[in-house]
């Protein structure tokens, strides 16, 4: 195959992202279920505009990079409740793994190496870029959740605790969006949104 071939095929097989369904809701849209596709779309915006926060250095393309591709594997391996057992997290990961294999291994060796390595990076989180990356990753379905009366924390009886820990990158990578999450969940806990 060309490296035309082999990025075209690539191309329409990340297009299964949008049949990949999260628990997040579409409040705007009847209370429909997020597709990965979307909620790759979003987090990057995402990242774009609150890029500021960060307090330590990042490049912003490379964080953007990071989010465009961090779920591809879902097409493969699906996508884990954020909240599931730990268990389920450990299995998660090495089917995740195989999936980065299989589906950045579609590409032109070049461009395979690089975005099997990006999103290792991502999913390791020790770099600044990929820190921030997960964070943007871990606030963005808060703020969905908090514009949705709680939405899959409130149905799936999720606690404070859980949140915060998700969002811990934010503490060493944005302190001033870390304060909001702890103001966040606070509210979610008076109204009955969290536990």
């Amino acid at each position: 195959m060309t490296d035309l071939e082999q990025q075209l095929a690539f191309i329409i097989e990340i297009d299964k992202l949008k049949a990949v369904y999260r628990q997040t809701t579409v409040k705007e849209d009847k209370d429909r279920y997020e597709n990965s596709a979307e909620h790759s779309w979003h987090i990057t915006l995402t990242a774009q505009l609150l890029q500021d926060y960060a307090e330590q250095p990042v490049d912003i393309s490379r964080v953007v990079k990071m989010l465009l591709i961090h779920d591809i594997i879902e097409i493969d391996a699906g996508d884990l409740f954020a909240f599931a057992a730990s268990q389920d997290h450990e299995q998660q990961a090495l089917k995740e793994e195989k999936a980065a294999q299989r589906l950045f291994g579609l590409l032109p060796a070049a461009q395979h190496e690089h975005y099997k390595a990006l999103w290792f990076e991502f999913e390791e989180a020790k770099t600044n870029d990929a820190q921030f990356a997960k964070a943007m990753d871990r606030i963005l379905p808060l703020v969905q959740n908090m514009n949705n009366q709680g939405g899959s924390w409130a149905k799936h009886k999720i606690s404070q605790s859980q949140v915060l820990e998700r969002n811990k990158y934010l503490e060493f990578m944005a302190p001033k969006l870390w304060q909001y999450v702890l103001e966040q969940t606070n509210t979610a806990v008076a109204k009955g949104w969290l536990l």
